[in-house]
């Protein structure tokens, strides 16, 4: 986090309402994390139709909810219908979750 000079410094003020329903109104990319691995360039070349790749997770392990390239929750897999969706078992602290919106992901 980076430290403020005191004559940069200002003060915390809320958002107006109307500051706030125009905030809420934000539309943000969602992605859920299966699972993550390094390959080689190489490896990656030889990718084709039908290939599988291999994740050391295990099926039963929570999948990661993204916002801004930030964790911010945890849940598992549910069949909606014919569709795939994410049943929310742990969320983290909505305030950093704001609060990493802004920064840019950093």
């Amino acid at each position: 986090m980076p430290v403020l000079h005191a004559e940069r410094a200002r003060p915390a003020t809320q958002p107006s309402h109307s500051e706030l329903r125009r905030i809420l109104r934000l539309e943000v990319p969602v992605i859920v994390r299966l699972a993550e691995r390094k390959l080689l360039l190489s490896e990656v070349m030889r990718l084709g139709t039908g290939a599988i790749i291999e994740f050391v997770k295990s099926s039963s392990e929570p999948l990661e909810l993204l916002i801004n390239n930030k964790v911010i929750a945890l849940g598992e897999t549910v069949k909606v219908g014919e569709n795939f969706g994410l049943r929310i078992t742990r969320v983290g602290d909505i305030k950093q979750v704001i609060q990493s919106l802004g920064t840019g992901g950093t």
